[in-house]
């Protein structure tokens, strides 16, 4: 198992984030299809995929929501809010290859409206 290193929150108050995949279950093991549960809640977790907009640039991202954090009226192509919204860098071996990457991980996803001004301040 990998390891988990400090939690980053992301401040999103300045970037717009369209929903591009819808939520799905995360799968812990691909080969029993086992749900992915929140270590501590035991809540099933689920996986959505994001375009986060900042500063004239983007980036495709998952995040793991817990199942309770989806919201209703999600439309893909839409903005969406994350609330809570964190960044753990992880590593691990797999195969006894060394792995590395960013986990992205909010308390919800909420639908939002379009910023009324790309660049304004707040």
């Amino acid at each position: 198992m990998g390891r988990i290193l400090r939690t980053i929150r992301v401040e999103t108050s300045a970037a717009t984030i369209l929903l591009t995949e819808a939520p799905e279950p995360k799968v812990r093991d691909r080969q029993t299809g086992e749900i992915a549960k929140d270590a501590v809640s035991g809540e099933a977790l689920m996986t959505i995929g994001v375009v986060y907009i900042e500063d004239g640039e983007s980036s495709l991202i998952k995040v793991t929501v817990p199942e309770s954090g989806v919201s209703e009226g999600l439309t893909l192509g839409a903005p969406v809010s994350l609330p809570g919204l964190v960044a753990r860098p992880w590593e691990s071996v797999f195969n006894g290859q060394q792995r590395h990457g960013i986990a992205y991980r909010a308390a919800a996803v909420t639908p939002t409206a379009f910023p009324a001004a790309t660049g304004a301040a707040a």
